[in-house]
């Protein structure tokens, strides 16, 4: 259960970064409501912090929000895609498989 609450509150990273974007520095109500999503995100991870060890939980969530703002960022908003960054992404991805494969919960 916490890993799905992690993984969770990783989701709600990238809608809250995605929203901060949208805010036009908080001047755009719908965006702005959005970045609301940190305060739900931080909670989850708390949640999940009592099953799983500080470095991982952390490491994974950052690490989810990193991957969805970057593929949210190349899709939607026309940002670089190219092969190292693309390579770059996979090698977070690998970290956040890594950290999860070799932690017991």
């Amino acid at each position: 259960m916490s890993w799905i609450l992690l993984v969770l509150a990783g989701l709600l990273e990238v809608g809250w970064a995605v929203g901060l974007k949208y805010t036009e520095g908080f001047t755009r109500l719908w965006p702005s409501l959005l970045t609301a999503a940190m305060a739900a995100s931080v909670g989850l991870l708390g949640l999940a912090l009592r099953h799983l060890p500080l470095g991982t939980a952390y490491a994974v969530w950052t690490g989810i929000g990193t991957v969805g703002a970057a593929i949210f960022g190349m899709v939607l908003l026309g940002e670089p895609a190219g092969a190292l960054r693309l390579l770059s992404i996979a090698m977070i991805i690998a970290g956040i498989a890594g950290l999860k494969l070799l932690t017991p919960a």
